[in-house]
């Protein structure tokens, strides 16, 4: 007789890693867009069809959403984002040769400002997509 395997156990919990259907069902579209156009293309052209993407898929979005940015307290300007899912996971697209650490730093900002806690970095200019996705937590 066989011995049984023990169950398997998530390599970490919605705890550690939240959102993460959310997350998983954003990453399905950004890899079918890059599938169908590749790397190469403009920021632009990506978004489009991303939000084609998930509005195919019924996956709410707002897309350039303004978010005001303050400081001590008084609004010192507006800023856009690229989209915003579900009200909850902000997402920055780039097609870029070389990921800078800026694009980090940039994210966490636009987090901070909207009190979100999870955001995805794409850069559709890779050969595989999963070499250009970033996810952060805060």
């Amino acid at each position: 007789m066989k011995p049984q395997r023990p169950l398997r156990t998530p390599l970490c919990s919605q705890k550690e890693f939240p959102l993460k259907d959310v997350t998983e069902r954003i990453i399905s579209c950004a890899i079918e867009v890059h599938s169908a156009l590749g790397p190469g293309l403009l920021e632009n052209l990506y978004e489009e069809a991303l939000v084609e993407e998930f509005a195919l898929r019924g996956i709410p979005f707002e897309r350039q959403k303004e978010v005001s940015l303050k400081y001590k307290g008084k609004e010192i300007g507006k800023h856009r984002i690229d989209l915003l899912v579900e009200d909850k996971v902000i997402i920055e697209l780039k097609a870029v040769d070389t990921m800078n650490k800026i694009y980090e730093a940039q994210l966490l900002t636009y987090l901070k400002a909207l009190n979100k806690k999870i955001g995805l970095l794409i850069n559709f200019n890779e050969l595989k997509l999963k070499d250009g996705i970033k996810r952060m937590i805060i």
